[in-house]
């Protein structure tokens, strides 16, 4: 130890300052950074707890005789439709998800190239749009019974059989019809990143396709499905439109109904507080089907996938599968809301949807911003000070996406009102001036809760583009003299201008399609898209809607191709204008 002391002294008194600086940051020590930087963390931190904190604090502080109410009234039932929905869904976009992701890597039959792109764009469409499209569509009153009808000579529900899409099972397949391709991506992913020698060894071996697919790629793909699967059941635990739609009694929609129209906060709370366990189960679940296993190569060589040719029957075949998913959760949707929007193209002119979109977009531009900021915040503080607080902090604000938005609304309006309170009674203490409510039920309370909802989708663009910046631009910066802000000002977010841009994309278009958090938290005579949409829907108007449903699925169309061709093309090792070697890595 004292030898250690006694030869950095002495390089300290041969080595100049500016010199010392670097050969410390070339032992990768990290400097000294003022403790702002630690404080912002905490304090973004704190934000993005306090919801939950909030939630927490009101189920347990609400009188605790509604809890024996709840579960013979409320909660048995709706607990048991959540779980059966989510597994429903987890089982239906597993098969989808993983089946045609297999066959887009792994086989070449006519019409591949497109079917890969096709089958992620349902995932532009929102699950309520979904379930508004296929009740107008399949109903008693749609067209198709009502043609069914006409033809057959039947006149009332008992002279035949029809499924019911207003049920559990309607709500899987709608849900499973827009969220495959959560799955999908993560199984492309891993699938295009695989062992091409693993595969062939598993073939010699005496194993099938059929077999290496389940003996040999999907184990090796068990992470990446355990992520996808863990961010298809959170969307479905956040949904509300849908299920409250097709009349599917969930924990979201028992939060709203509870909370809007018994007017039993504190009821809400504590079926929220149940909510959230659910969420603690999940990533339990999750962490535990990953079982925290890494695969990698072993080898420095890689070779392009050799793709098994496909033709006659089993091309059609494989034509089929890929088309069933991509028709179900696009065409189908998409030709009810051109055909609506057609028929009532004159509403385009209509200056409430006008509104709408305006407070869309300024609603999303608003929440991409902040939540870009206190991404770059929290990346860099990570990277110059990586104390165990930073890290376990970071890793903390991301929270807010797993929270239903149901959850989200309730836990953030609880500490906003009582802030209100406080400033409106300081405020006819000290100048006799009421002040109302004055963040509650504004833009202001809207921006928050969008940004501590998608923090985590603009932290990962963020963080991944943080990544690809080399050390030794940092160590560069401070030899010159350069402190920590001037050095992510100068150095780090002119490189990271298109990690930037991804990220602010990200929010935006998911901000654009959110529901429940608007719908809850929006002030009087403020409407987006999504509640415009979702009004016209509860008032039976769904046809007047398809204008502004359609430029929510437009919008939400461009990160989709963007995310695909970034996964499609990230084999290392892979030519022909394809990233290779680092890059890929990153970008997989």
């Amino acid at each position: 130890m004292q030898g250690s002391r006694r030869s950095q002294s002495w390089l300290e008194t041969r080595l100049r300052p500016a010199a010392w600086r670097a050969y410390v940051a070339g032992r990768r020590v990290r400097l000294p950074v003022s403790r702002g930087w630690t404080a912002a963390v905490g304090i973004i931190v704190a934000l993005t707890a306090l919801p939950v904190g909030a939630i927490a604090f009101l189920a347990l502080s609400a009188d605790l005789s509604t809890w024996p109410h709840l579960w013979r009234t409320i909660l048995p039932d709706a607990l048991k439709t959540t779980l059966v929905v989510m597994a429903g869904v987890a089982v239906m976009t597993l098969i989808a998800g993983a089946g045609t992701a297999w066959i887009v890597t792994m086989y070449r039959f006519p019409g591949r190239g497109l079917l890969d792109r096709l089958l992620v764009i349902p995932l532009a469409v929102p699950t309520y749009i979904v379930a508004y499209c296929y009740v107008d569509l399949l109903d008693f009153a749609g067209p198709l019974q009502s043609g069914l009808r006409e033809i057959f000579g039947w006149h009332t529900p008992r002279d035949y059989w029809f499924p019911n899409i207003r049920s559990t099972g309607g709500a899987i397949f709608l849900l499973s019809a827009v969220l495959y391709p959560y799955v999908y991506l993560a199984a492309r992913a891993s699938f295009v990143q695989q062992s091409i020698c693993v595969l062939e060894v598993a073939r010699t071996l005496g194993r099938t396709p059929t077999g290496t697919f389940f003996n040999v790629a999907l184990p090796l793909a068990r992470p990446a499905l355990a992520a996808g699967t863990a961010l298809v059941l959170m969307e479905c635990l956040n949904d509300l439109g849908a299920v409250q739609h097709l009349g599917v009694e969930t924990l979201s929609a028992a939060i709203y109904t509870t909370w809007l129209q018994r007017s039993n906060l504190g009821g809400a709370a504590q079926i929220a507080l149940m909510a959230l366990v659910v969420v603690l189960v999940l990533f339990a679940i999750e962490r535990r089907a990953r079982g925290n296993r890494q695969f990698h190569h072993t080898t420095g060589r890689y070779r392009s996938i050799p793709f098994s040719d496909l033709d006659g029957w089993w091309a059609v075949g494989a034509i089929t599968a890929c088309l069933v998913p991509f028709v179900a959760g696009f065409v189908l949707p998409i030709a009810v809301l051109a055909t609506n929007a057609v028929a009532y193209s004159g509403d385009a002119t209509s200056p409430a949807l006008w509104h709408a979109a305006g407070n869309s977009v300024l609603l999303a531009v608003l929440a991409a911003a902040v939540t870009v900021l206190l991404a770059v915040i929290l990346a860099y503080a990570r990277r110059i000070a990586g104390s165990r607080f930073v890290r376990m902090a970071v890793r903390l604000a991301g929270v807010g996406y797993a929270l239903p938005g149901t959850v989200l609304a309730l836990g953030l309006l609880i500490p906003l009102a009582a802030l209100d309170n406080r400033l409106d009674a300081l405020s006819r203490a000290v100048f006799n001036l009421p002040l109302g409510l004055m963040i509650t039920g504004s833009l202001l309370a809207l921006v928050i809760a969008f940004s501590i909802r998608f923090l985590a989708v603009s932290l990962g663009a963020i963080e991944a583009g943080m990544e690809r910046v080399s050390p030794n631009l940092d160590a560069a910066a401070r030899t010159l003299g350069a402190t920590p802000l001037a050095t992510m000002g100068r150095v780090h977010l002119p490189l990271l201008l298109p990690a930037l841009g991804s990220a602010a994309l990200l929010v935006f278009v998911d901000a654009m399609k959110e529901l429940p958090t608007a719908l809850l938290l929006r002030p009087f005579n403020f409407e987006t898209l999504a509640t415009h949409v979702y009004s016209l829907a509860s008032l039976e108007l769904f046809e007047s809607a398809g204008i502004g449903a359609l430029a929510i699925v437009i919008v939400g169309l461009l990160p989709v191709l963007a995310l695909h061709q970034t996964i499609a093309s990230g084999r290392t090792g892979q030519r022909g204008g394809q990233p290779s070697g680092p890059k890929a890595a990153a970008t997989a």
